[in-house]
C-alpha cells in the first residue's frame, strides 16, 4: 500500500518507475490492492483490468491525481481486514485514494474521478465485474464526486494509462489471448482470497 506523503515528498519519484520513450514519461504500475499518487507531469501511471475495476481521480486545482485497483466491492463481515487485504476491495481503496490526495492539499469538492474496467472475463453466474462498476457508480453518487469519464463493462480485458495532473487516460483493448490468461490469475486469486487473508503486492494481471 502506498504510503501517506506526509512520509514522503509528492515530488519524489515514485519508486519502481521505469522510462518508456513512446510516451516520453515514466511508468509506475499500480497492481491490485494498491494505489499510487502523483504530482509529476513526467509520470503515468499503468494498470491492467478485468473484472476488477480501476479509479481515476485528481484534484485539476492542485494538478495531483491518482489511481487504484481493486478486485471487489465491499469487504465481507468477518473477513480479516488487514491493510493489504482490505485495500483489494473498493470500499476501502476509495476512501485510501481520495484521503491520500486530500493530505497533498486536494479538496473533495474539487475532485474528478473517471472509472475503468468491471468486465465479464469470468463465466460464473455471479457477474464480478458488474459488481464493482455498480460499486463504483454508486460510491460516486453517494459521496457527491464528479464523474467525468468512464469505460466500464464489456467482455474485453483493458490496460489503462493514466496522466494524474492532467487527466488524460489512454484506454487499450487486449487481445483475447491475453484474456484467457487474465482470466485464469484472476480465478487463482479467488481461490486464494476464499481461504487466507492476502499479504504482500501481488500483481494480478500481466503485460501482453
Amino acid at each position: 500500500m502506498t504510503e501517506l506523503s506526509s512520509q514522503r515528498p509528492i515530488d519524489q519519484r515514485n519508486a519502481g518507475t521505469y522510462y518508456h520513450p513512446h510516451f516520453d514519461a515514466h511508468i509506475v504500475k499500480v497492481m491490485l490492492g494498491q494505489h499510487r499518487i502523483s504530482g509529476r507531469v513526467d509520470e503515468m501511471l499503468v494498470t491492467t483490468l478485468g473484472s476488477c475495476v480501476a479509479a481515476c481521480i485528481r484534484d485539476p486545482v492542485v494538478a495531483i491525481g491518482g489511481m487504484n485497483h481493486f478486485l471487489l466491492p465491499e469487504v465481507p463481515d468477518g473477513t480479516a481486514d488487514g491493510d493489504n487485504a482490505a485495500a483489494r476491495y473498493g470500499s476501502v481503496a476509495m476512501e485510501l485514494l481520495i484521503n491520500h490526495i486530500l493530505a497533498q492539499g486536494g479538496r473533495r469538492n474539487r475532485l474528478e474521478v473517471k472509472v475503468f474496467g468491471g468486465a465479464k472475463v469470468i463465466d460464473t453466474s455471479l457477474d464480478i465485474g458488474a459488481k464493482n462498476a455498480e460499486f463504483a457508480l454508486s460510491y460516486i453518487r453517494r459521496e457527491g464526486l464528479s464523474l467525468v469519464g468512464q469505460d466500464l463493462g464489456g467482455v474485453a480485458a483493458r490496460r489503462i494509462h493514466y496522466f494524474p495532473t492532467t487527466g488524460r487516460v489512454l484506454r487499450r483493448i487486449l487481445r483475447p489471448e491475453v484474456l484467457s490468461e487474465t482470466v485464469r490469475q484472476e480465478l487463482n486469486f479467488l481461490s486464494t482470497l476464499r481461504h487466507k487473508p492476502i499479504e504482500g503486492d501481488v500483481e494480478l494481471f500481466g503485460d501482453d
